[in-house]
């Protein structure tokens, strides 16, 4: 079959992306572990910051939660609860206070109207049915050699994408939140503070790596099966 060849787009496109993803990955569990060593001098525990981050932005209907798991934290709007890991939610460490902050920040986003996340989750659903058939509808016009069903496929894929970047803005606005509220309020030192920025800052990398291997692997579809016509 026409459609079946070394896959030199793969190695050309994905790859490289991949294994800048890998070095992110390692980058922000070497700087977690770091500033997890560092505790603050206020000897504020994750728990307390994100409350303060609330109560900055008058948000009182949100209860905070510990959950099982690292780097499990996050915000559920459905349930109007912040869940914090076990190394976050009772931790005094620099690194715990910058993650739960930024949890707190995603409430804020809420609770205000953030356009980017209200964008994101009013196209989450259609994202989840494009990245569960995308690749099936592909690989089905790839054996039937019928194009238009490739293309379907193809364009489900890119509502992947296109989630990663509306997620972009919504990711960088809760650190900037929580960072504000951190130099505002005199949660961290300056020292500590930069400490928090750094491990949100490479948090937030991943992001961008999960956008750029996303594209990539997009643009590798176009071009290895998109511009095919049938044999």
């Amino acid at each position: 079959m026409p459609y079946f060849y070394f896959d030199y787009y793969y190695i050309i496109l994905v790859v490289p992306v991949i294994i800048a993803s890998l070095i992110i990955q390692s980058k922000l569990k070497s700087t977690y572990a770091k500033y997890s060593g560092v505790h603050n001098v206020k000897n504020l525990t994750g728990a307390q910051a994100a409350q303060m981050v609330l109560n900055y932005y008058g948000i009182y209907n949100v209860q905070i939660e510990s959950t099982p798991g690292t780097l499990s934290d996050h915000y559920d709007p459905t349930k109007n609860v912040i869940r914090l890991s076990n190394g976050v939610y009772n931790s005094t460490s620099v690194a715990a206070i910058g993650v739960a902050c930024h949890e707190a920040g995603h409430a804020a986003q809420h609770a205000q109207g953030y356009a980017p996340i209200k964008i994101r989750n009013t196209i989450l659903p259609v994202c989840n049915i494009g990245s569960t058939l995308s690749m099936p509808l592909l690989l089905i016009g790839l054996v039937l050699s019928f194009e238009p069903l490739i293309w379907i496929g193809i364009g489900f894929f890119s509502f992947v994408s296109i989630f990663q970047l509306v997620t972009l803005p919504v990711e960088f606005n809760a650190s900037k939140r929580a960072l504000s509220v951190i130099e505002s309020n005199g949660l961290l030192t300056f020292e500590e503070k930069q400490g928090a920025a750094k491990v949100l800052k490479m948090a937030a990398m991943t992001y961008v790596a999960a956008l750029a291997t996303s594209v990539a692997q997009l643009l590798r579809l176009i071009l290895r099966y998109g511009g095919r016509r049938r044999q």
